[in-house]
């Protein structure tokens, strides 16, 4: 099963370019954190308590 079929249903999709519009809190479903890796390289998506958004390698 590819990482792919695992992501929420996006929330909108923009129809002039495609772009996919994700709840930041669907895709850290823990609350804390998530994973996200592009091309062998993992990196870290966090939620502050703020509430802001802090994506690290």
């Amino acid at each position: 099963m590819s990482l792919m079929q695992n992501l929420p249903n996006p929330s909108a999709i923009d129809p002039s370019d495609g772009t996919m519009t994700y709840d930041a809190r669907d895709l850290i479903r823990n609350g804390v954190k998530a994973e996200i890796v592009l091309d062998g390289q993992t990196y870290t998506l966090r939620i502050t308590r703020a509430g802001k958004l802090i994506l690290t390698k």
